[in-house]
């Protein structure tokens, strides 16, 4: 926090010779008697409004200093400023197809893919990363950005009843995920640009083959990691019929062929999870990629943050006034 009239706060210096002449004032004021012997009330207890007396003197302290404060607008920082940061361009390409429901992964593939990219994402600050998602089509679903609150925020609203309501083609575009990614990282100056590919199925959609969509990454210098995620086998799958929910089990049939080829022909790695641990294990290698320099901008507003300090005064001065002309009042 900073203040724009910092030479306000010089004013609470004027708190320490105030509790002085309250001091040696209320001394002066206080009513007094003389008495032969105060033997007979050397033990006599202290009435509870003589011991919450000096409460008045902490309101009035405390609604001067609140005062100064706010008389010193306090703001919240802002700043604007360039730095070169270490770290990698890279976008994350996710299967949503109705096919990532499947509960071979608890709770289902989706969830356990979105939860163990949020822990790579937010284990790499550095990083410009982005995320794509493809079924039967491919959109950005977030640019490239360090802003990762911001990604995080759409990766949770990433859901596989898109294409299930019909708002994109259901299948598995495996070549458009990836050439989509691309596109997003073809002009990015990084030393190190890089696509994480996650899918459960083979391409069976799309108007780019998946090995062209590589033979374009390779051609900028864009490495590929894939990762076929889902059980060896058969998998659980939950089908909706008529307002009810039955379970069924589905063949696993992920083109690991397909997913090898476009890892080696981009220098990268192909990976199988079959469970969510191994998938955590395959994030956490790719963790220790290269990493490369990058200029960042930051950008914050400034807010006026005066008014609790204000309101805080203004109910401290009500408390002692009301306080002083009703417990504490005296009588002449």
């Amino acid at each position: 926090m900073e203040f724009a009239n910092r030479e306000y706060l010089l004013l609470l210096l004027l708190i320490l010779p105030y509790i002085v002449w309250y001091v040696m004032w209320r001394k002066k004021t206080e009513p007094t008697i003389r008495m032969a012997d105060t033997f007979a009330f050397r033990y006599a207890p202290r009435s509870w409004k003589v011991v919450l007396m000096p409460v008045q003197l902490l309101l009035r302290i405390a609604a001067f200093t609140l005062l100064v404060i706010a008389l010193a607008r306090p703001q919240t920082h802002d700043s604007l400023k360039s730095e070169t940061i270490e770290g990698i361009d890279m976008m994350l390409a996710m299967d949503v197809s109705t096919s990532m429901l499947a509960e071979d992964l608890q709770p289902n593939r989706i969830e356990a893919a979105k939860s163990v990219a949020a822990e790579f994402i937010t284990g790499r600050p550095n990083d410009n990363i982005g995320l794509t998602i493809f079924a039967g089509e491919a959109f950005t679903q977030c640019p490239m950005t360090i802003d990762h609150a911001a990604l995080l925020s759409q990766l949770k609203n990433v859901r596989t009843d898109i294409a299930a309501r019909g708002l994109i083609e259901d299948g598995t575009a495996i070549g458009m995920g990836l050439a989509n990614s691309v596109g997003r990282l073809k002009d990015s100056k990084a030393k190190s640009r890089v696509v994480i590919l996650l899918t459960d199925g083979s391409n069976n959609r799309g108007d780019i083959s998946p090995m062209t969509a590589a033979d374009i990454a390779k051609s900028l210098g864009i490495r590929v990691y894939t990762i076929g995620v889902g059980t060896n086998g058969m998998a659980r799958y939950p089908l909706t019929a008529g307002g009810q929910t039955q379970y069924v089990n589905i063949p696993v049939e992920i083109d690991t062929k397909t997913l090898g080829d476009i890892a080696r022909g981009t220098d990268g790695k192909f990976y199988r999870a079959t469970n969510a641990k191994e998938l955590r294990e395959i994030y956490q290698e790719i963790d220790k990629l290269e990493k490369s320099k990058i200029d960042v901008q930051h950008f914050s507003r400034r807010y006026e943050a005066y008014q609790p300090f204000a309101l805080g005064a203004l109910l401290a001065l009500l408390l002692e006034v009301l306080l002083r002309i009703t417990v504490f009042r005296r009588i002449p």
